[in-house]
């Protein structure tokens, strides 16, 4: 029997190309933090231009202006931007201490962990 998966938080990149460099280093300052938090992280980039992506990044607009605000009045999510399940958290791009201390807040807000249990492990796994 093998134990149940840690319920994870989820991090979404507004990202509208790769030709969009804050874009990029938006999602660049994320991708360098992740691994950090792995076991309770999951990442995936908003790409709006293409595919599902447009329907995802509807749904963040709305919830951040409403049906009417997106509708009629043309408001979208801000380009880049950091949402963490579906909560708008940075509209520009972090500094890699502020990325790190909004992750932290959000694991301890859920109950995902602890802060002596992140910085335990956090400190366990770079002695490997």
């Amino acid at each position: 029997m093998t134990s149940p998966q840690p319920q994870k938080i989820m991090l979404e990149v507004i990202y509208k190309a790769d030709y969009c460099l804050p874009c990029l280093y938006m999602d660049e300052a994320v991708r360098e933090v992740v691994p950090k938090y792995r076991e309770y992280v999951d990442y995936r980039r908003v790409e709006f231009m293409i595919g599902k992506g447009k329907k995802r990044f509807l749904e963040l607009s709305r919830s951040l202006f409403g049906e009417e605000g997106v509708q009629k009045h043309f408001r979208l999510a801000p380009v880049p931007s950091l949402f963490i399940d579906g909560e708008l958290v940075f509209d520009a791009i972090p500094p890699k201490f502020e990325l790190e201390a909004a992750i932290e807040e959000i694991l301890m807000e859920k109950g995902l962990c602890s802060k002596e249990t992140l910085h335990l492990e956090i400190f366990h796994e770079g002695e490997h």
